[in-house]
């Protein structure tokens, strides 16, 4: 038996909780990870995992191999990378999950341009807006907006992300702009989902205070695409990040509303799983974004 190989299906194993879930990620199929998994535990002559009808967990023998067999395939692959790389090449998947916005308007050119550097990389993007750490994801590194928890995971803060306050020319020349936050109640209000919790706006004042301030929630969606349309077809007032509509503000088909009040800036951070031997197509993924921080986040952020 291929050692090795074993190795990297009981890790993804673990790591999904599922022995269905990995084998979708290695592109197996599930009757191929089940054997290869019982010829691992006939080999070591322990029993690595407990299984039941919905889930695996690991054995206390099973945690123990599954933190040294980790380390050892790192560093396998690490040692194959450098190996193999010419002229500071890599080659094999890189794994990313992004959220939509970043992932659908400003990670992409980026990830080309990565690519175009290193041709033999494979590049696997998920989009998904859900806060999961990066080994259960099942990526290399994972883009998360928003507040971080606790993990076994390192989180690097690339910059951050700002929701700017819009409207379309055609809304307001049928509808004054509002001058106060308070006067937002007279407008539709468009919005992500989780923005505004129970109708109210947090914003900072000009005075750098901070403020509240009812909306009426016209529109909420739990993607900012048909929000952004909405604003553009003229539907009320409403916030998108800045980085999804830069060019809309660019070309003066939505223009800001409330320029003295801000939101309080989102965080973004790169996530990836905690170990002593980082993958060199993922610290070179890292050097990228914090390089290009601006240009993945949007304008007036970092």
């Amino acid at each position: 038996m291929d050692l090795l190989s074993a190795m990297r299906i009981y890790i993804r194993v673990v790591e999904r909780g599922s022995l269905s879930a990995a084998a979708r990620d290695l592109h197996l199929g599930q009757p191929t990870v089940s054997e290869r998994i019982e010829r691992l535990e006939r080999q070591l002559g322990v029993r690595l995992l407990a299984r039941t009808t919905r889930s695996v967990t690991t054995t206390e023998a099973g945690e123990r191999f599954y933190e040294r067999a980790r380390g050892v395939i790192e560093a396998a692959d690490d040692a194959l990378a450098s190996a193999s790389a010419r002229d500071g090449a890599l080659s094999g998947t890189l794994r990313i999950a992004a959220p939509h916005g970043l992932g659908e308007v400003t990670l992409p050119p980026l990830l080309v341009r990565f690519q175009a550097q290193h041709p033999q990389l494979a590049i696997d993007l998920t989009l998904n807006d859900r806060f999961v750490e990066p080994v259960v994801e099942g990526v290399d590194l994972s883009l998360r907006i928003g507040t971080v928890s606790d993990g076994h995971f390192v989180a690097r803060r690339i910059g951050a992300v700002e929701r700017v306050m819009l409207a379309a020319p055609a809304y307001l020349a049928r509808v004054a702009a509002p001058q106060t936050p308070q006067e937002l109640i007279a407008h539709p209000f468009i919005r992500i989902a989780g923005l505004a919790p129970n109708n109210r706006l947090r914003l900072t004042g000009p005075d750098g205070m901070p403020t509240e301030a009812p909306v009426r929630t016209a529109w909420r969606a739990n993607h900012w695409r048909p929000l952004r349309d909405a604003l553009l077809a003229g539907a009320g007032i409403g916030a998108l990040h800045r980085a999804v509509c830069a060019a809309e503000i660019a070309d003066g088909r939505l223009v800001p509303v409330l320029k003295e009040y801000r939101f309080v800036p989102l965080d973004v951070h790169a996530l990836y799983p905690a170990s002593p031997h980082v993958p060199l197509k993922t610290r070179a993924l890292l050097d990228l974004l914090t390089q290009h921080a601006a240009e993945l986040l949007g304008p007036a952020c970092g």
